[in-house]
């Protein structure tokens, strides 16, 4: 019976200032009484939404929340999602406040506007609300973030997957980690699934083409985290010993200033103590080996006067043999009669000799580092130099470990160690010294300026100097994507998903 005093109050919004102050408030608050009209009213606090006036903009969106009901609700989230893009702070969190809001209302029903603009929406809006997600899911409680609902949050995360820039991949992942549904082993076991398929294993490898080394790198730092005893990582050690490995002297890297090879080696390093029973098991490990070998040298030849015949010392490269060897003592343990059956008695003898001058070798280090070090606690340990100690001291102690169990006969795989970039789960005896893990949480030095090469070889007696390559790799985004210049994955261009504008 009030219809035509509430068609005034719609037509309002074509009014002055005042008259659409009054609209932002009255047409949300008598909006229940007149579904006939929903449409016009919808419209109308639209219009009020795009006004000049910031301050008649901000009430409108303040309001909406009140027009999300029944089927109006997805639509309310849509337009929402759209004004993500405002560059007004206040307004910004006014829109994050009414979609919270109405996410408490209908998880499903906001969730399909937000995604309606994922898969559609301009680029600045697709930005926005992938990052809404991932920064405001968590925050919801258990009563709005059911079962169905994150089953939802899942279907919808593999459509948006099918086209996506690495960063957006890394923040997909960030989001559907944290769902209490994926916590479980089978969880984990979907996660790695999509991981992989976003990393194309079945692909062939270009070692050259940087974009395809960069989404391998960050696919499967996104899968790490993810592998355990029961959820194994069996499908990435095998590209990698597979692939990878062959092919580690001539891989590119769109990241300036990362130590590619020794990336590389790190993650199948932390990969390997979860593979499950692999197929090609021998040939793998061969492949493993033959590379650990390229990093251990043989002694130099001595003159007949007992001087060196004057070749230079070889350089030790320890960072990458930790990983090497770390990699192939977990994989030996499946296949233990690799060194004494599979290998013939000459090769397994230039084996040993080539492991008994890098021990050596390493005592040297281990003695000079425990030097430097005595005696030092607490913010000492803290300067750069030390730092760098620190960690090259777990390094050595790691080889040393491993060394010491593969010169047992029959060779033994029996020891443990935590790799040297990783936090300390107890304290070993052989870590004891190096116990202020004033490492782990550091982000890695930007390498100094130079060839990659020579900035590795820093690490070489009788200087006495460490790489400061040896600090861990935080394995967060740095700065690793192509995306955020609208190159993704393979080129992927920022027009390219098929958006509807």
């Amino acid at each position: 019976q009030h219809k035509d005093a509430y068609q005034v109050i719609l037509d309002g919004v074509k009014g002055g200032a005042k008259e659409k102050r009054l609209a932002a408030q009255f047409i949300p608050k008598f909006f229940k009484h007149f579904p006939e009209l929903a449409d016009s009213a919808i419209n109308a606090q639209l219009d009020l939404c795009e006004d000049e006036d910031v301050s008649i903009r901000r009430q409108a969106i303040k309001e909406l929340p009140q027009f999300a009901t029944g089927d109006n609700l997805p639509r309310v989230a849509d337009i929402l999602t759209q004004l993500l893009q405002s560059d007004d702070s206040a307004e910004f969190n006014l829109v994050n406040n009414a979609l919270l809001s109405i996410f408490k209302m209908d998880a499903k029903g906001t969730l399909g506007g937000l995604f309606s603009q994922i898969l559609q929406g301009e680029d600045i809006v697709r930005e926005r609300a992938i990052k809404f997600l991932s920064t405001k899911l968590k925050t919801l409680p258990e009563e709005v973030m059911t079962k169905e609902v994150e089953e939802f949050i899942l279907a919808e995360s593999k459509k948006v997957l099918e086209d996506v820039t690495g960063e957006e991949f890394v923040l997909f992942m960030k989001i559907l980690s944290g769902l209490k549904s994926l916590q479980t082993v089978s969880g984990r076991q979907q996660l790695v699934e999509l991981v992989a398929e976003q990393a194309d294993l079945e692909q062939t490898f270009n070692p050259s083409d940087p974009d395809c080394v960069d989404r391998l790198l960050q696919c499967t730092r996104q899968a790490v985290p993810l592998f355990s005893k029961n959820v194994h990582s069996t499908k990435f050690v095998t590209y990698f010993c597979e692939h990878v490995l062959p092919n580690l002297g001539s891989l590119t890297t769109p990241v300036e200033g990362l130590d590619i090879q020794l990336e590389v080696l790190k993650l199948l390093a932390e990969m390997s103590s979860f593979c499950g029973d692999m197929e090609k098991l021998e040939s793998n490990l061969k492949k493993l080996f033959d590379k650990l070998l390229e990093y251990m040298p043989l002694p130099p030849e001595e003159a007949e006067n007992g001087e060196n015949a004057g070749n230079e010392e070889p350089k030790l490269q320890f960072s990458y043999v930790e990983c090497l060897l770390y990699s192939f003592h977990q994989l030996g343990r499946k296949l233990p009669d690799f060194l004494t059956a599979k290998l013939n008695a000459e090769k397994l003898k230039d084996f040993k000799i080539r492991l008994q001058y890098f021990a050596r070798g390493l005592q040297v280090y281990i003695r000079q580092l425990r030097l430097a070090l005595q005696g030092k606690t607490g913010e000492a340990l803290k300067t750069e130099e030390n730092k760098i100690k620190v960690v090259a001291l777990k390094i050595t102690n790691n080889i040393n470990v491993l060394i010491k169990d593969l010169f047992h006969i029959p060779p033994s795989y029996k020891s443990t160690v935590t790799l040297s970039w990783k936090p300390v789960q107890k304290a070993d005896a052989s870590q004891k010294r190096a116990s202020e893990d004033t490492t782990s949480s550091s982000p890695p030095k930007k390498a100094s300026a130079g060839p990659k090469r020579d900035a590795r070889q820093i690490y070489n007696p009788p200087s006495g100097k460490y790489s400061s390559n040896l600090g861990s790799f935080s394995y967060e985004q740095r700065g690793g994507f192509r995306g955020g210049r609208g190159r993704g994955w393979g080129g992927r261009g920022n027009r390219s998903r098929g958006r509807i504008y």
